[in-house]
């Protein structure tokens, strides 16, 4: 528990509750926020599931969510929630090095395919910024552009109709650049192609039917993504590659 990073429970909630967020849930937290520093770890994780189950997404609430689960040692719960905040701030260390601590905890130790590296360097550059930054970011390029554009349009000055022009093409080129990071992580963060297991032990199967083939064994906590679903079956794949199919019951999706 001493590797457990936590950080401004008060600060994190109420500087990105939204204005119109009702006093009521802000009261919530408040308590949720006392249980936490009180050490009432399952009273806190009641109180800011409330929260979250009224609609209101925030990845410090998730965050805590997460905290407050791994306290009382309910790892599955934990990962789930740190994925959920992983999913709003790509970028923040402290979900990931939580995430990391909560996966130690499980009993599934999966060894991931390696990654083509343009797709870790898309992907690392994705998570440098949550989606929203990314639009900004986005916006104000295409912006300055317009502007480098409009230099180059309307002055008589060789050189800077020159700065203009070639300004405008990198801005515009960087914009679409941004765009599609911020594209491929809203993508992600909208995407429900992932879940967590919810039951301790689950033999997953060759085929959506329970008399089919044993493939192997998965435990509480793991990760999967889902490929497809048939009535009430899941289609999965682990880290390694592995497929098989498991009952939606035995998951939670992130």
């Amino acid at each position: 528990m001493k590797d457990l990073r936590t950080i401004g429970l008060f600060l994190i909630l109420f500087i990105q509750a939204p204005a119109g967020f009702a006093s009521a849930g802000q009261l919530t937290i408040a308590k949720a926020n006392k249980a936490y520093a009180d050490g009432s770890y399952s009273i806190a994780a009641e109180l800011y599931l409330k929260v979250a189950e009224e609609g209101y997404a925030s990845p410090g609430l998730y965050y805590n969510l997460g905290n407050a689960f791994f306290k009382v040692n309910d790892y599955a719960r934990a990962i789930l929630w740190y994925e959920r905040a992983k999913r709003l701030d790509p970028g923040n260390e402290d979900i990931d090095y939580n995430l990391n601590v909560a996966n130690t905890k499980i009993s599934d130790k999966i060894e991931p395919l390696p990654e083509l590296f343009y797709k870790r360097w898309f992907t690392s550059m994705i998570r440098l910024f949550p989606v929203d930054a990314w639009a900004r970011i986005c916006t104000w390029l295409f912006i300055a552009g317009l502007a480098g554009l409009v230099v180059y349009l309307v002055s008589r000055v060789l050189i800077l109709r020159k700065a203009g022009f070639w300004g405008a093409i990198i801005l515009f080129f960087l914009s679409l650049f941004t765009f599609l990071f911020a594209w491929s992580g809203y993508r992600d963060t909208a995407s429900t192609s992932e879940a967590i297991i919810f039951t301790p032990t689950i033999t997953v199967k060759s085929s959506p039917d329970e008399s089919s083939t044993d493939l192997f064994v998965l435990h509480e906590g793991t990760k999967v993504r889902l490929l497809d679903n048939i009535g009430s079956w899941y289609e999965i794949r682990i880290a390694n590659g592995s497929v098989g199919w498991l009952p939606k019951t035995s998951l939670e999706k992130i």
